[in-house]
């Protein structure tokens, strides 16, 4: 499943059920929840002929809500290429961080 940002984008607002979703964050206070927020993390390129002939990104996504039993996290867990990384609370959210190859 190799696609641009902005099919993420649709298949994370498909998942969340909303548009409270993020590249990048927005300033503080601007967001409800539950929301998404994801970040470009990495590029890798690989090389031949003195050239870079394919590239993989990689993005970090973030699911934050309220509910510490949220749904939103098993369906994004299920997304092909996609890692757990961690999870943490703020602010009285939980924050369920994960890593995308897409």
């Amino acid at each position: 499943m190799a696609g641009s940002r902005l099919n993420l984008q649709t298949l994370l607002e498909e998942i969340l059920g909303s548009e409270q979703v993020h590249f990048q964050a927005p300033e503080s206070g601007k967001m409800t929840y539950p929301a998404i927020v994801y970040a470009l993390a990495d590029i890798e390129n690989t090389h031949a002929n003195n050239d870079v002939y394919m590239q993989s990104k990689s993005y970090e996504i973030t699911v934050i809500d309220y509910d510490p039993d949220s749904e939103i996290v098993n369906k994004v867990s299920k997304i092909p290429k996609c890692r757990f990384n961690r999870h943490f609370k703020a602010d009285n959210l939980n924050h369920y961080v994960f890593t995308i190859y897409y």
